[in-house]
């Protein structure tokens, strides 16, 4: 985990946040509520019925978290601290592990908290991570892809229906950003902008 690694996913955050409303940070968003309904999804991933059989899906458990990630940061950005006040916070409290062996209780006490006072509970979410097995770098790789396809399709037609989610051979834009991600160096300060030039490259195919 490095500072510059979290700055980038705040000023990506911020960037998202503000393409969908310039003043995203004097409009109240209740980012919380997306946190628990996300958490509720993902415990359906997770498996909880004891009248069926069934085996976590801790690849879709991993996209939730990713998800999460993303309100949880418009959280610390709308509080008002200053963006290096937000980086110390998270490489402080993003310790990833757990001494739960139940990973749904786990998943419980962060809804708990969450609602509690309608924070992002950093610490709390790490030890969600650790229950499936993720790392940071997973988190960043995950997060950075997300957001940056979010913005490429934004840029090639979402909006008025003119962008093609199947590209040249038939595949999905997830597909090749998986593909994509993995020909980078995550740990250069430019993937992202790797990222998307990669995208556009395969886009124009």
């Amino acid at each position: 985990m490095s500072a510059q690694q979290i700055k980038i996913m705040l000023e990506l955050q911020d960037a998202m946040n503000t393409k969908v409303n310039a003043n995203w940070q004097q409009q109240g968003y209740e980012w919380y509520r997306a946190i628990w309904v996300e958490c509720a999804e993902l415990m359906d991933h997770y498996g909880w019925k004891w009248w069926k059989k069934q085996s976590p899906d801790t690849e879709q458990v991993a996209l939730e978290l990713i998800d999460i990630w993303h309100f949880g940061l418009s959280i610390q950005l709308q509080s008002g601290a200053a963006l290096n006040d937000i980086i110390a916070k998270i490489e402080k409290e993003l310790i990833v592990s757990t001494d739960e062996q139940d990973f749904r209780l786990d998943l419980e006490k962060f809804v708990a908290a969450t609602l509690g006072d309608r924070q992002f509970h950093i610490g709390l979410f790490a030890r969600l991570m650790a229950g499936v097995d993720m790392s940071f770098e997973q988190l960043y790789r995950g997060y950075v892809g997300k957001n940056v396809l979010n913005f490429f399709r934004q840029d090639h037609g979402y909006k008025d229906g003119s962008y093609r989610k199947h590209w040249h051979d038939g595949r999905e834009d997830n597909e090749h950003l998986v593909e994509a991600v993995q020909s980078l160096d995550t740990t250069k300060p430019e993937f992202k902008d790797e990222l998307y030039q990669a995208l556009v490259k395969r886009y124009q195919q």
